[in-house]
């Protein structure tokens, strides 16, 4: 009685199914065997904890990823991502901001401290370093940063090389130590998405899995680098893996959470501004409101377009690249010092309305033209934060004009944080995830109607008036890159070949005698893989064999002649989605894919068998 109740609660729920069926199953059938017989029969107990820890090993662990239901197994991965990609990002803000703090005089953003001399040099003599770094790796700026992220996912199921991690990671830490106009965000994503998806292939993990860990990498990331996990989680969504599944969102909201309690030891659980409280306060503000989405979208539109007219024109030899983009950063910071660095301190001043018009008009005019032509020439720094800085100029510069006529409005922190998040929603043509930041960074539910209207209409005036599209595709497709995501390629990649592969199947060469005839029918396979030259070439099922013996009695058989229906194969690795089965199947021009273990040259170790009609039946599923 007691067993039929717990299988009937375990049926109503499938994440906890799934974790009994991990290894609790074994535990249960351990612990309640009879005691007595275990004493009294070591190698019965030595059997019994062998089975036990067989369904806690790597390779079941594997086989439950395979599907897309393994709940308990994709939330480890997303607490084993966030600590990981928390762990790097901490490393990576520390040798940069102790290297800083120690040498600027207020801080690790204070380059406004520094003399006009110091200005111009720093962004210059950080291009050399770089290009000297680059050539002494013999590697190229173009593999690292978000666009490689997303170049990765959608053509290499996610697997990102260690190497760019290596060159993302003190690339970034001297394009950032040197004051170049970007923020850390960029590298952070990468960096946790690397590591992320460094750990899946070192475990030999399916590729469903790979491309969930590259979302929880993407999570943590901006999680760690704004303490603001909620927007890191629907950014990865919204941005990186665009789409939202349950599947995939308890992993994510693991990894940022994670890595946000990574981080607040070091740096505390405020997020990385300074906000005052802020309300929309008269109603007098609400066509004010209006007018700065329109504005904001014209200057998202703007930034777009100059990354990819620059990009066109830009040299292809990285050292002339990188100096182009030092220069143009390093001679307006002599007159406007504020575009160097992340500048959040540059933000927090105009948060309080601490900066005249002029410096502020200035400024912004000047970090839209250094960060454009940085992330065109192939900075590797990211744009998230330089978007926020514009955004919060552009709110600035709006409040000042207006409230000169309407003294009454609301505060200059209120048209900063709605400017900070029109432009990042604009840019990124991802509304959402601007929203979540600005409900992160203000703490304040009574932002949202206004920051709600601000963000689409500067989306919709950028994307619609404009024709802008995401500032990332709008790079790839300069880069001639295919960014390809459909309904169909998205469902199938959930899951691996893994979850629906007949592993019933029996491999035997072409010609064969009665007697292994017979042998090959009575064993049950549904399914024959069949080789020519050692070389597996089609399938039959078992069934076409049986019917032909059991109307010929012919001592010798072909395979590849009797009446049946066979279909050409080809091989497909175990960690493949059915994303990736269906391209094979399509490219390839065969019916069906035989499973391997293993990826060696001249060692098939088949351990299963697709068809497209098993792919086509769990599309319909």
């Amino acid at each position: 009685m007691f067993l039929g109740g717990f299988r009937e609660v375990m049926s109503k729920n499938t994440g906890l199914y799934n974790a009994w069926n991990s290894g609790g199953l074994a535990l249960f059938s351990f612990m309640t065997y009879p005691a007595s017989a275990l004493i009294c029969n070591p190698q019965l107990m030595k059997h019994r904890i062998k089975e036990y820890f067989e369904h806690l090993s790597i390779g079941t662990f594997r086989q439950k990823l395979a599907s897309i239901d393994s709940t308990p197994q994709f939330a480890l991965l997303g607490v084993a991502s966030g600590l990981l990609t928390g762990i790097i990002i901490l490393a990576f803000r520390m040798l940069v901001e102790v290297p800083l703090d120690a040498f600027l005089p207020n801080g690790p953003d204070d380059f406004e401290g520094l003399s006009s001399r110091e200005h111009l040099l720093f962004p210059v003599v950080g291009v050399l370093a770089l290009g000297l770094f680059l050539f002494l790796m013999k590697s190229n700026v173009g593999g690292v940063g978000v666009v490689h992220v997303l170049d990765r996912l959608s053509r290499h199921q996610g697997h990102l090389p260690a190497r760019n991690l290596l060159t993302q990671f003190f690339t970034g830490i001297i394009a950032l130590l040197s004051g170049q106009s970007g923020g850390r965000e960029g590298p952070a994503i990468h960096l946790g998405v690397a590591g992320s998806s460094l750990l899946g292939q070192s475990l030999g993990l399916p590729n469903n899995s790979i491309r969930i860990l590259v979302g929880c990498g993407a999570s943590a990331a901006i999680s760690a680098s704004f303490n603001t996990p909620i927007a890191g989680v629907i950014f990865s969504m919204e941005v990186i893996v665009m789409e939202y599944t349950i599947a995939g969102f308890i992993p994510v909201i693991l990894s940022a959470v994670v890595a946000a309690l990574v981080l607040q030891p070091f740096y505390g659980s405020v997020p990385a501004f300074d906000v005052p409280q802020v309300a929309m306060g008269s109603s007098l503000n609400l066509p004010i409101v209006l007018v700065q989405g329109f504005l904001i979208g014209c200057i998202a539109a703007a930034f777009v377009k100059l990354i990819e007219v620059i990009f066109r024109y830009a040299p292809t030899q990285v050292g002339f690249r990188m100096m182009i983009a030092g220069s143009v950063t390093g001679l307006p910071a002599v007159l406007t010092p504020e575009i160097l660095g992340v500048g959040y301190d540059t933000v927090n001043a105009v948060l309080i309305g601490d900066m005249s018009f002029l410096v502020l008009l200035a400024a912004c005019i000047f970090k839209i033209l250094a960060t454009t032509t940085s992330i065109a020439m192939g900075m590797p720094i990211g744009l998230i934060g330089p978007t926020l800085i514009i955004g919060a100029s552009a709110g600035g510069l709006l409040w000042m004009t207006v409230s000169l006529i309407f003294p009454e409005l609301s505060s200059p922190a209120f048209y900063v944080m709605l400017g900070m998040g029109a432009m990042m929603g604009a840019v990124l043509q991802a509304p959402l995830a601007a929203l979540m930041a600005i409900m992160e960074l203000t703490h304040n539910p009574n932002i949202i109607l206004p920051a709600m209207l601000v963000i689409i209409i500067a989306n919709i005036t950028s994307s619609q008036l404009f024709g802008m599209k995401s500032v990332f595709i709008t790079q790839m497709e300069s880069m001639g890159l295919e960014f390809r995501q459909n309904p169909l390629s998205m469902a199938l990649n959930r899951a691996s070949v893994a979850s629906i592969m007949e592993r019933n199947f029996a491999r035997t060469t072409a010609s064969i005698h009665l007697e292994k005839a017979r042998e090959l029918t009575s064993g049950g396979s549904r399914w024959l893989l069949v080789d020519l030259d050692k070389t597996p070439t089609f399938i039959l099922r078992t069934k076409d064999l049986a019917a032909f013996i059991d109307s010929h009695e012919q001592e010798d058989i072909d395979l590849a002649e009797i009446p049946a229906t066979r279909k050409d194969i080809s091989a497909i690795l175990l960690q493949a989605t059915l994303g990736e089965a269906f391209d094979s199947l399509q490219s390839k021009g065969v019916q069906a894919l035989y499973v391997n273990r293993i990826s060696a040259p001249l060692m098939d170790s088949p351990v299963g068998i697709v068809t497209i009609e098993d792919i086509e039946s769990y599309y319909r599923s």
